[in-house]
């Protein structure tokens, strides 16, 4: 084990030239540099923020929800079989016509009988508008006050006015309360992500978004053990700035809120831009790949992190393309039918087209729908870094 983490915490990989781990081990009195052994108060954090997030939906959101008229709905549930249930689990969850017809002569029921069973499984599986609207709920409220806090403690940071500062002394540089707290906190969030993403609305990119969040925290992690905080915290404040948009869109939408969906959309997609496209490669990219070259120079891990974020950067223009897509065909056809990205839950296609027929009919309040589902089912959960 010992050898293990020797060669994985190689500082001629981590760190700069002529700068090695005991070099950061013992700092001046006073001052504090970054450690591995502090990120493990992520955890216990990562812990409380789960618990705090189900007392939040269940006494803040919930009541949110009802107020909004948003009912917890009890649909009908499919009656206990057991053959239906093996095949419902262990094989397909909706039967082609030829299986249908199989299992209604084995079981002796009419074919409508038996499809109208799956539909009802299905429908039983999938979560209601109250479970969506307070997730989205604690998101929109975790993501907005976390962007607050790390923009006003930026506010005061000479580095997110001169991001020259992130490099000047690298990596001999104190690692303050604030930006730990900040750091942490992040941190603590995308691991609670990971606990309850098993917990959670089950979607078809479930695996794809377990990626993404091990590869966030990942990044977070290491960029604060080799003191890149700095630079670190001007990432998580650029993708956190259009992250409670895209969730607010989605509570309107729940909430059928037309007008405002519709608005919260739009302005989500001008944050998204702005930030993502213009910001972060302007601002953040120049910083990460020249400026650093040219006060600090490259070392291994400069390199490693630079392609990620250079990566992050490609996932932007894919995501601001399918943002760009919905908003088209919104204003094209005056609806948006289904989107590319699945923000719509495991359940087969039927039952998910069945739960929103108000898209193929005028809105209630006589508008014509041009991203209310487009805030539903955009890309969720955009941060990188």
């Amino acid at each position: 084990m010992a050898a293990f983490s020797a060669w994985f915490w190689n500082e001629r990989f981590w760190l700069p030239h002529n700068v090695t781990w005991a070099d950061l081990a013992d700092p001046a009195p006073g001052v504090e540099y970054p450690k591995a052994g502090h990120l493990l108060a992520a955890f216990p954090l990562a812990l409380a923020i789960f618990f705090v997030r189900i007392l939040f939906e269940r006494f803040i959101a919930s009541p949110c929800a009802r107020c909004l008229h948003i009912q917890p709905s009890v649909g009908r549930r499919a009656p206990p079989h057991a053959v239906l249930e093996k095949v419902f689990t262990s094989i397909t969850k909706d039967p082609d016509s030829r299986r249908l017809v199989g299992l209604s002569k084995q079981l002796d029921w009419e074919v409508r009988k038996v499809q109208r069973w799956f539909r009802q499984r299905r429908n039983q599986d999938k979560p209601s508008m109250h479970t969506k609207f307070c997730e989205s709920m604690w998101r929109f409220t975790f993501y907005l006050c976390i962007f607050t806090f790390g923009f006003r403690f930026l506010w005061q940071c000479p580095w997110m006015w001169d991001t020259r500062l992130c490099w000047y002394g690298y990596p001999h540089q104190v690692m303050t309360p604030g930006l730990y707290c900040y750091y942490v906190t992040e941190l603590a969030f995308y691991w609670s992500l990971m606990f309850s993403q098993f917990t959670d609305i089950k979607r078809k990119d479930f695996l794809i978004m377990f990626i993404h969040h091990l590869a966030t925290v990942s990044l977070i992690s290491f960029s604060y053990v080799n003191n890149m905080a700095r630079v670190g915290s001007l990432v998580m404040c650029v993708h956190d700035a259009s992250d409670f948009l895209l969730e607010a869109g989605k509570l309107a939408n729940y909430a059928k809120y037309q007008r405002l969906c519709d608005l919260l959309f739009i302005v989500f997609s001008a944050a998204f831009f702005i930030t993502r496209l213009v910001i972060y490669p302007v601002w953040v990219l120049n910083s990460t790949i020249f400026e650093s070259w040219a006060i600090v120079g490259p070392y291994p891990s400069w390199w490693l992190f630079n392609s990620l974020l250079l990566v992050l950067q490609l996932l932007h223009i894919f995501w601001f393309y399918l943002i760009a897509r919905i908003a088209a065909k919104a204003m094209l056809r005056g609806k948006v039918s289904k989107d590319v990205r699945s923000d719509v839950e495991s359940s087969s296609g039927d039952e998910c087209d069945a739960e929103r027929p108000a898209a193929s009919s005028p809105s209630p309040t006589g508008q014509n729908g041009t991203s209310c589902h487009a805030a539903k089912d955009g890309p969720q959960d955009l941060n990188g870094w």
